[in-house]
């Protein structure tokens, strides 16, 4: 790729013409394409079984174009593509994810999971053969499903700091998280089966989260400027159980089986984290849909 970028010296233009390589070429996505073209072409659902590398970076990113071209930007179901990656993923994994594509990882992840995701899906879990407690041990890098906006994901593990920045419409469940989880978070539901870190929820303006707070500490882990901590409501519970159930499900999530198996005991340990503002804007539209319902 050539790229011409002026410089001004003394009142003349100079242009430096250097060479770059992404080295495209070589991306795993190259091979998700081409597997995928019966999707690409005709709707028609695909599996996919792959290996992945930790060199492999933004896998499903190019994929995600080439869906968004192919449906004029209509995107394509729930699971259309579903892939199936076995090892370590490297940077950014399913960043931009679109809609109907899936991808299921085996093992586990570098940073920017899920960066931007937009309508896709992303699992991902120990090797099914590993001895080690999956919620006692790190299973994402930093900075996990930065500025998400729509899509779902479950994570067995634990993820590093910065766990859905900026989110603003994902769903997320995940077993435990570093400092700064959910900071400047606008939208979204995320569930925490396990610890935060400190600073939990600075700058959170919009969307829920749900943190599993078995200790009774997650309040010093807050910061409490901008929401409140509550206990659920039922309708709160049914939602929060049917992500918990689906958690258990894609990913085998042992720390789900056993809330659910005591659900009526452990329930209570579930906190509620409702932004204020939020919470006043969603209570005035409630009050003018039941004034326009009695008109």
């Amino acid at each position: 790729i050539l790229q011409k970028a002026p410089i001004i010296y003394e009142g003349t233009e100079i242009y430096c013409t250097q060479t770059q390589d992404h080295g495209l070429e070589a991306a795993l996505d190259n091979e998700l394409i081409r597997l995928a073209q019966p999707a690409l072409q005709t709707g028609a659902a695909v599996q996919i079984d792959h290996e992945v590398l930790n060199i492999n970076r933004v896998v499903g990113t190019m994929l995600s174009h080439e869906v968004a071209k192919a449906t004029q930007g209509e995107m394509l179901p729930d699971d259309t593509i579903s892939i199936r990656l076995r090892g370590s993923a490297g940077q950014s994994v399913g960043a931009f994810l679109a809609k109907g594509i899936t991808i299921e990882i085996e093992g586990d992840a570098n940073d920017f999971v899920g960066k931007g995701l937009s309508g896709g899906k992303l699992i991902i879990y120990p090797p099914t053969d590993s001895t080690f407690a999956a919620e006692h041990n790190i299973l994402l890098g930093n900075v996990v499903l930065y500025g998400a906006t729509s899509g779902e994901a479950y994570f067995r593990g634990i993820a590093a700091e910065r766990f859905c920045v900026r989110n603003s419409g994902a769903t997320a469940v995940v077993e435990g998280v570093g400092d700064h989880g959910c900071e400047y978070m606008t939208g979204g539901t995320v569930v925490i089966l396990g610890k935060t870190g400190r600073n939990f929820g600075a700058g959170m303006s919009g969307g829920v989260a749900y943190v599993l707070d078995t200790e009774g500490d997650f309040h010093r882990q807050c910061n409490l400027e901008t929401f409140e901590l509550t206990q659920l409501s039922a309708a709160d519970e049914d939602d929060v159980r049917a992500l918990i159930e689906k958690h258990q499900k894609l990913t085998g999530s042992t720390v789900a089986a056993r809330l659910l198996n005591d659900w009526a005991g452990q329930k209570q340990a579930l906190k509620k984290v409702m932004p204020s503002d939020y919470k006043r804007v969603l209570e005035a539209q409630q009050a003018l849909l039941k004034t326009s319902n009695i008109g």
